[in-house]
């Protein structure tokens, strides 16, 4: 290589072409492109409003099956003590029950024992 010779890199072709091509494709179809853009970037900003209120909507339907889930709960819980409740309430009726019967048998014994040896 001589002093005066210059080294032009091969990618700096391809990097003119490009150029060239990409000023001629904005020359042929620059409006449409411009109104392509600004069409997908409203598109993309109205798709990303969308997903904001879908979370949104989510989250406040997370929030009332949380409440409903823990009302249930409560509710549940509340009915099973009161089962319980009238179950031992049940049993201590009947146990009395079955406290007066035998009262009631031991005291006709004894009477009639007392019948007997009069």
């Amino acid at each position: 290589m001589g002093k005066n010779e210059k080294v032009v890199p091969l990618n700096n072709t391809q990097d003119e072409a490009s150029s060239k091509i990409e000023i001629i494709k904005n020359l042929i179809f620059g409006e449409n492109i411009k109104t392509y853009d600004s069409e997908f970037e409203s598109l993309k900003k109205d798709i990303l409003d969308k997903k904001r209120v879908l979370e949104e909507l989510i989250e406040e339907v997370r929030q009332d099956l949380k409440t409903a889930i823990d009302n249930v709960a409560t509710d549940v819980n509340i009915r099973i003590t009161e089962l319980e409740d009238k179950i031992e309430d049940k049993i201590e009726s009947l146990e009395t029950e079955k406290v007066n019967k035998k009262m009631l048998g031991k005291l006709l014994i004894d009477l009639g024992e007392k019948v007997s040896e009069k």
